[in-house]
């Protein structure tokens, strides 16, 4: 009867170490790759394994993963994430997302900054929802400064 006890809990240890060996694996595989700062100040951002871009940026000063977003015409932040950015106030706005209309509020006069590139005084829309609170959108209200080209590996910024 003891062995049988062991083996069980033998079979469970087993069961759990390939389990976080497989949760390790994939959050290292599904890791964002590091953008590229050219010598001519291009912004170079490889396409992630889940097929969208990613960089790293900040708004008011606050650090944030910002998802590329073509399609958005704002830069978005979620509320929680804006009360540590110090966004404060704005006017109450409607967005239009794919999942249908979502109440926000849109600040202005406020600095984003995409790796080494930044803009000042834009609009940033507040209300998103998303996985992560430290996430957000940028959209064309910062995009639309640069000139983009994406190809199948990577999105490139110009200025």
């Amino acid at each position: 009867m003891n062995a049988l006890k062991w083996g069980h809990v033998a079979v469970l240890g087993f069961w759990l170490a390939l389990g976080g060996l497989l949760y390790a694996g994939m959050t290292y595989f599904m890791k964002p790759k590091p953008v590229v700062v050219t010598a001519s100040g291009d912004l170079k951002i490889p396409r992630s394994r889940d097929g969208h871009f990613y960089v790293q940026g900040t708004v008011n000063g606050q650090a944030i993963t910002f998802l590329v977003d073509t399609g958005a015409s704002t830069v978005s932040v979620s509320e929680a994430f804006a009360r540590r950015a110090g966004l404060k106030g704005g006017e109450p706005a409607t967005f239009m997302t794919a999942n249908g209309p979502r109440p926000g509020r849109m600040v202005k006069d406020v600095d984003v900054t995409a790796g080494p590139l930044s803009v000042t005084s834009i609009r940033v829309g507040v209300g998103l929802v998303g996985a992560s609170d430290d996430h957000g959108l940028l959209g064309q209200n910062f995009l639309s400064r640069f000139k983009i080209s994406i190809n199948e590996r990577e999105m490139v910024l110009r200025r």
